[in-house]
């Protein structure tokens, strides 16, 4: 049997797919490795505390802007599908995730065969083979690619392999009394393995080439959140912790025990220098196995070999029908938006379901019409504005498109920018996109220094250079954009985008419909 599309991988961004697939008709299949659903998340993170939040009580009635703050929860019309119901802790455990999926999997009656460990996948013609551990072989015209990053990324550092690994390190603080303790990488999971380690290990270095990021300052979900980042309080106040700004040219073991590390400081005169320690712990991030296709299609891979390369649609660059689902999508939006998370791609495997539709079942993308008047343009702009979700998450990489054709026009939501900008919605004479965007520099600017001015939220003029969150619209004549208009409204706390800037936006539509004419 050869099936419309098989989805390797039952974590959120799969189940999400076959979700929706289920609602359309659509022939699909689900290969899992694990004996049930999210089986990366009975392991990671090692620390069992998820960064994603879960705010339950939010003052909001509306299910739309309660997703704002509900960052664990797939899409579905079923209240009863909310990870909200499953713990009320801000930060929860990894421990529940992997059964609200198992919930999630049953009652939108996702097709899942557990168990199912892929071991190749080949090109078939027009469409793919897969072969299992079993001995199996499965058949499919499409395949999405949903499994994650699921291999730890090991820089090329000479000595690297004695090291200990994140994914396999002792979790037990017990076992690092006194101890002193290298940490590689200045990610999250480096400073979560440091800030577990700060009441035994007698000292701690977390190293890096990289400086620091903050999730706060850069407003990218996975820069350094503040939940792991007591760390950096011990090493500021002189506690004997410290980070490292260089690069690790060399582990080696001593004959006496522990390891004789060879540090590149990026920042001091002296800049190479030899550092004993009793444990070094690489923490150094993961990346995609690519390892089960072969020649035929294998998929291009980019950003140190780490992910897929993807047009897009999400589709492979070069294998044509191998697509991609999840936080493996985060290679279009990398460290800039939120595509590596499930607040984020649970958006973007929705938008991916409505391109296969509109690719291969004759379907349209979906969309309200509205009258073909600047008013009427206007007010679908800032309704939306006021609700989605999908704009806010997933900020500057999906927008709401609004075509305008004679006296007709049509609002669609939550279309990939970059795929609407290549023809995906095919030819308009014009069209408007809306993005919700923090300004150019945003990521430059300490939010909490009183010194530093902010553009004035009734400043239109200056709108574009605002560091906060702003909704953008800009105008594509025949494809092409040729105008902006940046609302000047923080969208960065509880708001309602105010009826003054009703009128400048139809003034702009109207400008723009005129000129275009």
């Amino acid at each position: 049997m050869t099936h419309d599309y098989l989805i390797l991988g039952a974590g959120p961004a799969g189940l999400q797919l076959a979700a929706l697939m289920e609602r359309a008709g659509h022939d699909h299949l689900v290969l899992e490795r694990g004996a049930g659903p999210g089986t990366f998340f009975t392991r990671f993170p090692r620390h069992r505390t998820l960064i994603s939040i879960n705010k339950v009580h939010t003052g909001f009635t509306d299910p739309e802007l309660r997703l704002r703050m509900d960052w664990n929860s797939l899409l579905s019309d079923d209240p009863r599908l909310l990870f909200t119901r499953y713990t009320g802790r801000y930060f929860p455990s990894a421990d529940d995730l992997p059964r609200y999926l198992a919930d999630f999997a049953a009652a939108t009656g996702a097709r899942v065969r557990y168990d199912t460990d892929v071991t190749r996948v080949g090109r078939d013609g027009d469409g793919f083979v897969l072969a299992d551990s079993a001995g199996r072989t499965w058949r499919c015209r499409r395949l999405v690619v949903a499994t994650g990053v699921s291999r730890l990324y090991v820089p090329p550092i000479s000595g690297i392999e004695t090291a200990e690994r994140y994914d396999t390190v002792d979790v037990d603080p017990a076992s690092f009394v006194d101890q002193r303790v290298l940490i590689i990488g200045k990610g999250n999971s480096g400073f979560e393995t440091a800030d577990a380690l700060m009441e035994t290990a007698a000292v701690i270095h977390v190293a890096g080439p990289h400086s620091v990021r903050l999730a706060w300052q850069t407003h990218y979900v996975g820069h350094l959140r503040a939940v792991n980042n007591n760390f950096l309080d011990s090493y500021q106040l002189k506690s004997q912790n410290a980070v490292l700004d260089g690069t690790v040219e060399s582990i080696r073991r001593r004959p006496e025990g522990g390891y004789r590390v060879l540090f590149r400081y990026a920042r001091t005169v002296e800049a190479l220098r030899e550092l004993t320690y009793d444990r070094v712990i690489a923490c150094t991030g993961f990346r995609f196995d690519a390892s089960i296709f072969d020649d035929t299609c294998r998929p291009a891979l980019v950003i140190n070999h780490r992910f897929p390369e993807q047009t897009p649609a999400y589709e492979s660059s070069t294998v044509p029908g191998l697509y991609f689902a999840g936080t493996l999508t985060q290679q279009r939006d990398f460290k800039h938006s939120t595509n590596g998370f499930i607040h984020g791609f649970r958006y973007g495997v929705r938008a991916l379901h409505r391109i296969l539709t509109l690719r291969h079942h004759d379907g349209t993308w979906p969309g309200e019409r509205l009258d073909a008047t600047p008013e009427a343009v206007a007010a679908a702009i800032i309704a939306r504005v006021n609700r989605s979700s999908a704009l806010w998450q997933q900020f500057g990489v999906l927008g709401d498109v609004t075509v305008v054709a004679g006296d007709a026009a049509r609002h669609h939501e939550e279309v990939p920018v970059a795929f609407f900008a290549e023809g995906g919605l095919g030819p308009n004479r014009h069209a408007f996109v809306t993005t919700l965007e923090y300004g150019p520099d945003h990521d430059t600017v300490d939010p909490f220094d009183i010194t530093v001015p902010r553009i004035a939220e009734n400043d239109a003029e200056h709108a574009h250079d605002a560091s906060y969150l702003h909704p953008v619209v800009r105008y594509h004549r025949d494809g092409v954009p040729v105008a902006e208009h940046h609302l000047a409204e923080n969208l960065e706390n509880e708001w309602d985008l105010p009826a003054v800037h009703r009128q400048p936006l139809e003034v702009f539509v109207k400008g723009c419909l005129a000129d275009g004419a």
